[in-house]
């Protein structure tokens, strides 16, 4: 009998791709999807539960379903795609924690694979040039997604302790990008005048969204135990992507950029949180070594092709006119000037 899987969080975009392509693996049975809201995309032959992953139910589906593998996608990345930073934190904490108690029950549960961040690792000043698995950070995220991250992390360490009979998979993935996937990044280069920190050229590193997918797939099918950090190959400055994107450079002194910050999200410009911005400033770096020697992936795509495929799919490599720039300068500066605050 081939595998029943059960994939989290398929109504956002990378959720919904991964359940559309394990249901074209031929050694898998059974998808089942699930999420609090159906999926808008399709999701291919996998079968759609409307459940929330914070109330117990979701051992009902587990174990009436007989699933031996758990995708954990279900993490959310900003309070905009749960309605408030108090729901998304329920939903990644509280939720991961009724997932893990639903697994540790279930005697049918023998592989599970978590869809984790590089943001755990936080960013600063002090940080090593790259990032391997065993760093601690020395500028530990204090907020928002990432510090979700590093608490769900913390509980999936405790589950495999609890059930060492279960492959466990933590994938620490370099932000995404690609043609489709929307993020906080995506949104911030497609400002035509962006945002950037006097003095500072904070390094980048993508993994392309085919990539990330293919990752979490393979995972999903072999027993690959650890924690690894999945990132395109190379480095690339801030301020060559901006170049690449066709963009702008809105140069902000560092006592600046919060107010940026949160006028960006109080308007709707962009996803801006205290992590992001710190990223933006320090950048960071993770070494790869174990996801090609132990792991066993290599992803097809560079951090700079990543990139370049991003930019070609949002046409944003066009030559911005002096008009456009004029325009998008004043409205930023009047965003910043009022501090977001609305009409």
């Amino acid at each position: 009998m081939g595998q029943v899987v059960l994939v989290t969080g398929v109504s956002r975009y990378l959720g919904g791709r991964m359940a559309r392509r394990l249901t074209e693996d031929p050694t898998i049975d059974r998808v089942i999807g699930v999420d609090v809201v159906p999926p808008r995309d399709d999701i291919g032959r996998a079968e759609f539960v409307r459940a929330d992953i914070r109330n117990p139910i979701i051992s009902k589906v587990i174990n009436a379903a007989d699933v031996d593998t758990v995708v954990h996608m279900g993490v959310i990345a900003t309070p905009v795609q749960a309605g408030g930073r108090m729901s998304m934190k329920e939903i990644n904490v509280i939720g991961t924690m009724q997932l893990l108690a639903a697994c540790q029950k279930s005697a049918s549960v023998r592989r599970l694979v978590v869809k984790s961040t590089t943001s755990v690792y936080g960013a600063g000043p002090r940080d090593p040039a790259m990032f391997s698995e065993d760093i601690e950070p020395k500028h530990a995220p204090s907020s928002g997604w990432a510090k979700d991250s590093v608490e769900v992390e913390s509980y999936v360490r405790g589950f495999a302790r609890r059930r060492p009979d279960v492959t466990v998979t933590t994938l620490r993935f370099a932000n995404f990008i690609g043609p489709g996937v929307q993020t906080p990044m995506t949104s911030y280069f497609s400002l035509p005048a962006v945002p950037v920190v006097t003095g500072y050229d904070a390094r980048l590193q993508f993994v392309h969204e085919d990539d990330g997918l293919r990752a979490i797939h393979e995972t999903a099918v072999a027993d690959r135990p650890g924690i690894f950090n999945v990132a395109g190959d190379g480095i690339l400055p801030l301020s060559q992507a901006i170049r690449l994107a066709g963009r702008v450079p809105f140069p902000l002194l560092p006592p600046l950029v919060s107010i940026a910050g949160r006028a960006m999200i109080t308007t709707g410009l962009a996803d801006f949180s205290p992590e992001q911005v710190r990223f933006l400033t320090y950048g960071r770096g993770v070494d790869t070594t174990r996801m090609r020697e132990i792991l066993g992936f290599v992803p097809e795509y560079t951090t700079r092709e990543a990139f370049d495929s991003f930019v070609r799919a949002r046409g944003l490599n066009t030559v911005l006119t002096p008009d456009r720039v004029e325009s998008a300068e004043q409205a930023l500066t009047a965003v910043l000037t009022s501090g977001g605050a609305r009409a």
